[in-house]
């Protein structure tokens, strides 16, 4: 292993830690003041958007904790080679001209 691969699995390691902590405190946050939560969750109006504000800040946490611990263990996407695009266009069939009704009075 080369020393850039070691740094940025030390730094996927401490950022995963990072992120775990904040996940397990902010999950403690809720279930401990729940019933404050709840009563300010449903006053209305402008407050409706706190449920979701949570929902975003809970998601990008957990997902943020996710996707070090997949760089920490070292399991990493794969990219696809996409297919060269052939240099020529193929030529289109030309179409048969349509048959018309011709109506003699």
């Amino acid at each position: 292993m080369s020393a850039n691969s070691e740094t940025k699995k030390k730094k996927a390691v401490l950022r995963t830690v990072m992120y775990g902590a904040v996940s397990a405190a902010m999950l403690a946050a809720v279930f401990s003041h729940s019933d404050a939560l709840t009563s300010l969750f449903s006053l209305g109006g402008i407050y409706a958007a706190l449920p979701i504000a949570t929902v975003f800040a809970f998601s990008f946490a957990h997902g943020a904790f996710a996707s070090n611990l997949w760089s920490a263990l070292g399991i990493e996407a794969t990219t696809k080679k996409t297919a060269p695009r052939p240099a020529e266009s193929v030529p289109r069939p030309a179409q048969r001209p349509r048959a018309r009704l011709r109506m003699r009075a």
